[in-house]
């Protein structure tokens, strides 16, 4: 018998291509199903404003395990960034559906970016998948100098992100004066963290953006 993944869990194999993945956590089991360790920069054009984001995501040991399935083509046991290249393929043009987790505001206004560029997977020693990309803005950026955030989080809370405590946020070419910091969000207490079953998801309204709350902002500002 097959069984259908409910849309959240379809949202799994979209972000790497792994299938298995959405089908090995049981119907019951709360959010978030995938784990994601980030490190971000902001790059600056020629004219002072943000012309990019430039993404590395490390996903968690057991969604990567999934994912590299099949992917061995020489059966060598390594997972070179050719072979993976597919793979890469995938994430990139699956996450447009989904805005790349990455939302540019200026104040109410959102910035837009374009389709993303210089994307490739790479694997770590222990296993872990790194996702690079870079998202080019296509129109909103603050004008020279003034304040802009960026926030990183996936609206239904399936996939969960936490910076690295390590150099998390940096701005490349950024005109003098600027810097970036980051806001974590809040862990989900237990109450929150009870509820957060498939159930209650499923029961969310479209457009919800539940996982809004779990965002990770980076605020940038100029003296």
């Amino acid at each position: 018998m097959s069984v259908r993944p409910a849309a959240p869990r379809r949202r799994a194999s979209l972000i790497c291509g792994a299938l298995a993945a959405c089908l090995a956590a049981s119907p019951a089991s709360a959010h978030p199903h995938v784990f994601v360790t980030a490190k971000s920069e902001i790059v600056y054009g020629s004219d002072g404003r943000m012309a990019a984001v430039r993404h590395a995501w490390t996903f968690d040991d057991m969604f990567s395990s999934m994912a590299v399935q099949g992917l061995d083509a020489n059966g060598d046991g390594q997972y070179s960034r050719e072979e993976l290249a597919p793979l890469a393929e995938i994430n990139v043009t699956s996450l447009d559906e989904f805005k790349f987790f990455t939302f540019g505001k200026v104040g109410d206004k959102r910035v837009t970016f374009d389709k993303p560029r210089d994307y490739w997977l790479d694997r770590l020693p222990d296993g872990r998948l790194v996702l690079n990309f870079t998202l080019p803005v296509k129109d909103g950026a603050a004008e020279r100098g003034a304040p802009f955030r960026v926030e990183v989080y996936d609206p239904t809370y399936f996939v969960a992100f936490e910076f690295a405590k390590d150099d998390p946020a940096r701005l490349v070419q950024a005109p003098a004066g600027c810097g970036v910091e980051l806001e974590r969000p809040p862990e989900p207490d237990a109450g929150q963290q009870k509820r957060l079953s498939e159930s209650f998801f499923s029961g969310l309204s479209p457009g919800a953006n539940f996982g809004a709350q779990f965002s990770n902002t980076l605020l940038v500002a100029c003296k």
